[in-house]
Order: C-alpha cells, then structure tokens, then sequence
C-alpha cells in the first residue's frame, strides 16, 4: 500500500488540474470551450472523482491500521528558521478526504442538471474544481502555515462562488460580506499563528502543543498569554465556521448558487473551522479556560442559529441558519474536550444538510418554471406547498434529511447529536439543557419547513399570488404577521419585482432531471445509514477517530462497559423534545389546529427579534459599516485639508518665490552689485542695532 501514500498529493492536485486546463480554454479559446460545456464538465468531474477513489483506498488503508503518513521538503530556510511544505495521511486527514470528495463529486454532477442553461456553467465548474482543490489542499496540511495558505484560497473560492452571480447588488454585496467577514477572523488566526510560534518556535501541531504545556507548567510563559494565542487561533474558526459574533455572512451567502451552498456550507467551507479545531487540539486542550470559551461559543450560536431559523420565509436561508446551528454543536462539543462526537457529527450533518441544500436547489428549480427566474420568489415557502404531489423524489429525499437533522433514530443525526448532548450533560448540565433545548428547536422549524413546502395546497399559482401581493402592497388588505408571513416592505418590494420579471411559464412545479434527483438518492443512504458506525454499543467510529495520543478505545471493551439505562434516558429525552417540537410544527403547519398568527401577535417583541435575525445585522451595519463611514470622511477631510494643504502651500510658496524672483534676474552686473551692497549694508545695520 506505500505506492499510495506516495502518491496520495494526487488527492489535492487532479481537481486543481483541471481548473486549470478549463480556465485556459475561457482565457485562450473562450467559444469553443463554452459551446463544449459538457465536456469540460466530464473532465473535472472525471478528475475530482479519481481523487476520491484515491480517498477512499486511504480511507480503508488507515481503518485496516496503516501507519500515518507524513511526506515533507524544506520551503525555506533561514538561520535556525526551517519550513517544511508537504502532506500528511493520518485518520482524520482520510476521514475529511472522503467526506469532502464525496460530497463534491455528487454536488458536481447536480450542477449540471442546475446550471444547465445558465452562460457561466462552464466557469462555474471551474471554480468549483478550485475550491474543492484548495479544501482537500487544507486537509491534507501538515502545519499550521500551510493550513493558512489554504485557509485563504477557501476563502478566495467562497468570495468568487457567493458572487458568482455579480451582476445581481445582492450577490455581489453577500460576497464582499462574506469576504470582509472572514478576514476579521483570518486577521486573529494570523496573529495566533505568529505569536504561537514565537512561544513554541514551531508551526507542527503535535509540537505547538506539548512546548506550550511544558513553558506554562514551567512558568516560562503565562497562562494567560498562552489563552491569548489559543483564542485568536479560535477567531479563525469563528469566521470559517459562523460561529457568534462572525456568523452574519453565512445567510447572505445564500445568494450563490445552490450548489455552492450545498458545498460551502455542509462539507467543506463551513466544516474547515471545526477541522482546524481538531487539528489544533493539542494546543486547545491544555488550556482549560480557551475550551470554555470554544464550548460556550458553540452553545450560544447553536441556540442563536435555531432561534432565528423559527421565523425564515427563504428556504436557503432557514437551512443557513440550521447549519450555524449545527456547527455550534460540533463547537460546543470540541470546548466539552467530546473530540469524537463533534468530528462524528460533521460526518453525518455533512451528508444530511448537503441533502437537504439539494433539495432546496430541486425545489427552486421547479418553483422557476411557475414564477419565473425570480429568486425572492422561487425561495420563498409561503408560495410552495403541495409539492409532493409533483416532486416525489425530492420530497422523499427531503424528508429523510428533516428526520436526520431533528434526531429522529435510526437516522444518521440521532446517534452524533445524542452523544453530544450525553457528553455535554456530564460536563456541564447548562450546556446540556441549552442544547438539548436547541434540538426542540430544531425539529420545529425544520418539520415547519417540510409542511410549508411539501404538504397541504400548492399556493405558487402565479395570478393568484400576484394579486394577493399587490393587494397587500397597496393596503386593501391588513398585512399577515406571525411565523411564515409577509410583512407590508416585503409585500411592495416583490410585487414590484413581479411587474419587471418573467411570469413563468406553467401553473404547477416539475420534478428535477436525473442529473438532480440522482445525488439527492446517493446523499439519502448515508444520511439514513452512516450514524450506524457510531452507535454507543457499537462505537467503530471513536475507534478509528480519537485525538492525538489518547489510547485507542477498543469497540468490544466499550460495548460491554455500555449502560443502556443511560442511554435510554439521554437519547429518550432528546427524541422526546424532537417529537414535541414536531407535533407543534404539524398543529401550526399541517393541520392548522394552532393559529401561528395569534401565537406570534402574544409574543411580538421575541418574534420580531426573531425575524430580525437578533437585529445583530442592523447593528453591524450602523457600528461598523455606518460608523467605518464615518471615520473614512473625517481621515479624508484631515487628507484633504492639512495633508494635501500643507503640500499645495508648500508648491505654491515655491511658485510665488519662484514668480518674484525671476525679476531679480535680468543678467546685469551692476544690478548684482546693487543687491550685494543692500544686503551688505542690511546686515551691517542689522549688526548695530543689535
């Protein structure tokens, strides 16, 4: 098997190969390439899926006990400075190698029924090939300076994959939100690195952590700088992953494609910042206080995602927030020092939330053939319904993805989420009761989601619609409040797009092509089926999967020191919260026996907070945006006035100099000898006086 490892930088490689071969043909024979777009899909899907059979054949090597792997050269070297550039296999690097190549070949082949007849298909592969290149380039980092390098080109791809669309403002603003956003915490994770290596004098993982214990236990260094650096490392996650306060990118990220959101924010993008946090572990967890701020973090935003999620009319949007949510669990389980249950959890959560992003991708694209190619529309769920009916596939495929992610056995979410909440209750009940209360959450707004969309009356009529819009708009009818509803701004502003946009073209909604429902039925099975490998009586996946120098914990030993009681009573109350916040959605949603408008009008200050997303953007964009405005102007006018004044008075004194003394020049003696005896007999003056 060593023929393997050696070439394993393949992994990385053959994606890149290929954005780079599509990307010559737009720049050199930009006709040709796009009129043979399916060709040039083959390739970089072709390419993209040799790396993951390389993945999976290290996947098995390592489950099979194969040594890690690490393979390295000098990239620089200076005094007793020394950078090695290189690639390491061990069981987390072919863990992540599969999640993300799996994920990414199957989004690859969807986009081709989704951007079918859109004019970038082809440079939208290409980017794609880019992005995927750069996260498999991550994974395999043996250091932390190469982590950041690809660290940055993630975020490069996710700038140009969010905007891909840059014509439309919302697209090319959520881009430059997303971007900026990520630098804050790019900035901080640059820092760490810097002040890291200035305590430990290394950039390897392993070392970082193990000089760090020893300087501060020694005294060599404090604990609390030790926080500091270990804390700005974690603001690098906090962007990556949208975790509080940074999360605010994420939603308007939405305006990219589908596809991308199914990769960007289920298996890649999003997850590299709980990744780096499992390969920072060595440092993290030798600094109690570092770990409480990781958990409470989590905690915080994985309550925050879902409570915001409650109130979302956007189908993206509501799964945006359920993934905030969600990577606030694998955060929160990373701070309880749960190594296993938040890597076990990004696992299936990749899977189930790239699922359900599909099928909101499928659902958009069959809602476009009755509303036109209007986004406000074709993403909003007051307009769905009924949609089982005419999308069976997708509906099926969604519903099993609603089930995973609300923690229904023996679906995948159920055994990851439930070993957080079990860990998170013997570290910390508060912890425990937030989570275990996000998880009730969770059920309701993602069963809300599946019964606005998928059941009762299809509600997407065209004419029907329009006429509610602008009766709405222009006050003949009192505007809706409560979960689901249209405020009055809302209202006016799509009955307007409505005026300008195309009005569809079919009464009801279509099922998507192969290309589209075929990933959704591949992503079902390990949604359904993949939790199975980490039941807590039969744990092989915290077998293969522990932190670095912690003992291998023994399937066979665990299952007998199992305790069923325990487990009955964990995984029994979390499904118990689950089905209440179902059994809600269904009264609200399904039957109508609850007046969600009612309920909403009793609680209207936490609704609005709700629907306001915690008016966290309306106060970002007054303090930073608003406020960063505000300086600009003032370091402008003192620019302007002092900083150019002083260089214009300066110019200008010349000239005036310069203008009066041309007079003095008129090239006789006699006139110079005049001005020497003035100057002369001035000084002589001067001099007697004095």
């Amino acid at each position: 098997m060593e023929p393997l490892y050696q070439y394993a930088w393949l992994i990385p490689v053959l994606p890149l190969l290929g954005a780079m071969l599509v990307g010559l043909g737009l720049i050199t024979l930009n006709k040709a390439t796009n009129r043979l777009r399916q060709l040039n899909a083959v390739l970089v899907v072709s390419l993209l899926g040799a790396s993951m059979v390389l993945s999976f054949a290290l996947l098995w090597s390592q489950f099979h006990g194969h040594e890690p792997f690490i393979r390295t050269l000098e990239w620089a070297s200076a005094g007793n400075f020394h950078l090695s550039m290189g690639y390491t296999i061990d069981h987390l690097t072919a863990l992540m190698l599969v999640i993300v190549t799996t994920v990414a070949f199957l989004v690859m082949i969807y986009t081709d029924g989704y951007m079918a007849h859109d004019p970038g298909y082809v440079r939208f592969y290409a980017y794609l090939s880019v992005f995927s290149s750069s996260m498999l380039g991550l994974v395999v980092s043996p250091n932390l300076v190469q982590v950041y390098i690809f660290w940055e080109l993630v975020g490069m791809c996710s700038y140009l994959l969010v905007g891909f669309w840059y014509d439309r403002k919302p697209a090319a603003d959520a881009a430059q939100k997303a971007f900026v956003t990520n630098r804050v915490g790019d900035f901080g994770l640059l820092l760490g690195i810097l002040g890291l290596y200035w305590a430990t004098g290394s950039f390897e993982f392993d070392v970082m952590g193990a000089h760090l214990k020893t300087f501060v236990e020694s005294g060599y260094l404090s604990s609390a700088l030790a926080a500091l650096f270990a804390v700005l490392v974690f603001l690098g996650p906090v962007a990556k992953s949208a975790q509080f306060p940074l999360h605010v990118w994420l939603p308007d990220a939405m305006e990219g494609p589908t596809p991308i959101s199914a990769l960007i924010h289920a298996a890649t993008m999003v997850a590299a910042g709980v990744f780096l946090i499992a390969r920072m572990y060595p440092v993290f967890d030798g600094i109690p206080s570092v770990m409480n701020v990781i958990a409470w973090t989590g905690a915080f935003t994985a309550f925050l995602g879902a409570s915001i999620a409650i109130t979302q009319n956007d189908i993206k949007k509501g799964l945006a927030y359920s993934t905030i949510s969600q990577l606030g669990y694998m955060v929160m389980a990373m701070g309880i020092g749960s190594y296993t249950a938040g890597l076990f959890h990004l696992m299936t959560h990749a899977y189930f939330k790239a699922m359900l992003f599909l099928g909101s991708g499928s659902v958009i694209h069959g809602m476009e053939g009755v509303v036109g190619h209007d986004p406000v529309l074709a993403q909003d769920m007051r307009l769905m319904g009924g949609l089982r009916k005419y999308m069976p596939l997708t509906a099926l495929t969604f519903f099993i993805g609603t089930l995973a992610i609300c923690g229904i056995p023996p679906f995948a979410g159920f055994w990851s989420k439930d070993e957080i909440l079990g860990n998170a209750f013997e570290a910390n009940p508060i912890l425990w009761l937030v989570g275990w209360l996000t998880a009730g959450i969770t059920a309701f707004y993602m069963f809300r989601m599946y019964f606005s969309t998928f059941e009762g009356d299809f509600r997407g009529n065209l004419t029907h619609i329009r006429q509610q819009l602008k009766a709405a708009a222009l006050g003949k009818v009192a505007p809706a409040f409560g979960p689901g509803a249209m405020d009055t701004r809302e209202l006016k502003a799509e009955a307007d797009h409505e005026d300008e946009h195309d009005h569809g073209h079919s009464e009801f909604p279509h099922e998507s092509p192969l290309t589209m429902t075929l990933p959704l039925l591949l992503l079902a099975v390990p949604s359904t089926l993949i939790g199975l490998v980490g039941t807590p009586f039969n744990n092989y996946f915290e077998e293969f999967i522990h932190p670095a120098g912690e003992a291998v914990v023994h399937v066979a030993a665990e299952a007998e020191a199992f305790d069923w009681t325990e487990f009955l009573i964990m995984g029994g109350s979390s499904v118990g919260i689950a089905l209440i916040g179902i059994t809600l959605a269904s009264l609200m949603y399904l039957s109508g026996k609850i007046d969600a408008k009612a309920i909403a009008e009793k609680i209207r200050p936490l609704y609005d907070l709700s629907l306001n997303k915690w008016y966290f953007d309306d106060i970002y964009h007054k303090v930073f945006v608003i406020g960063l405005r505000r300086i600009a102007r003032q370091i402008m006018e003192v620019d302007y006035r002092i900083v150019d004044g002083a260089v214009n008075l300066t110019g200008f004194a010349t000239l005036l100099s310069g203008e009066g003394l041309k007079y003095l020049e008129n090239g006789r003696v006699q006139f110079y000898a005049l001005i020497v005896f003035a100057a002369v007999l001035g000084l002589v003056i001067a001099s007697g006086i004095t």
